[in-house]
């Protein structure tokens, strides 16, 4: 794991390890500073609002002190809202890009499984009803189906850095929370649904990956690992997966 830069650990911040993280940190921060404003503003007004209550002789009309700070205060969450939706669109609605890394993420109780297309670029069928993880078959492969012979399942999440992954995530039994803290992503697994997120991993190192959402007496076990290599360590593990693969499926 990477060490925390000192102006990130000053806000308890983890370490930012991908593309879009800046953009979202200085959102988050920009939001604190403009809360702090709000809060000392609002505590100025109240000051006023009392001291032009005793100064009968002075009073402060009502629009001035009311009706402009609260236009103000909705303006500027409107303003926050809008461009805080933006951020997040461009990592869940706007499309990844056609060479993005194309992996399956399957929360199911409690653990997490990566699936990768193989060497066909194309992910074979899965079933819930063929889900069986004591049997070597974890997300639900459907053996009939010649696309999944040569796709590969881990329970590690091992990712390029500086190209963009673009994940699938599916849950086989309830709600779970995909959340990797460092990669400043969070998106639920919602049973008989599919999600995309797409993120571009660029700081090489070991992250957590959480479940953030209570999903039962196992939740606080449900964690996996994030491993960012650089490109041609990437490439060499995926060769190594791919003839492990093959192997496997010769037996």
């Amino acid at each position: 794991m990477q060490a925390i830069p000192p102006a990130l650990r000053f806000w308890h911040m983890p370490v930012d390890g991908s593309w879009h993280g800046h953009a979202l940190d200085s959102h988050l921060l920009l939001n604190l500073w403009i809360a702090l404003a709000l809060f000392a503003l609002s505590n100025i007004l109240l000051v006023i609002g009392v001291l032009s209550g005793r100064r009968a002789h002075r009073p402060i009309h009502k629009f001035t002190l009311e009706y402009i700070p609260l236009i103000v205060f909705a303006a500027t969450f409107f303003l926050l809202g809008s461009r805080a939706s933006a951020l997040w669109a461009t990592q869940r609605y706007t499309g990844a890009a056609p060479d993005a890394l194309q992996v399956e993420v399957t929360g199911m109780q409690f653990a997490w499984y990566f699936r990768y297309p193989g060497a066909d670029a194309t992910f074979g069928r899965t079933s819930n009803q063929l889900v069986d993880a004591a049997g070597g078959n974890p997300v639900g492969l459907d053996p009939h189906d010649p696309h999944g012979a040569d796709d590969i399942v881990r329970s590690q999440l091992v990712l390029p850095a500086g190209r963009q992954v673009d994940l699938t995530l599916r849950s086989i039994d309830v709600i779970h929370g995909f959340a990797i803290p460092e990669m400043r992503l969070k998106q639920n697994a919602v049973p008989g649904m599919t999600q995309h997120i797409h993120f571009t991993p660029e700081r090489p190192g070991d992250y957590a990956i959480l479940c953030t959402q209570i999903c039962g007496l196992g939740h606080y076990r449900m964690q996996a690992m994030l491993r960012v290599l650089p490109p041609a360590q990437f490439d060499q593990w995926l060769h190594q997966q791919e003839q492990a693969q093959q192997t496997e499926a010769q037996r």
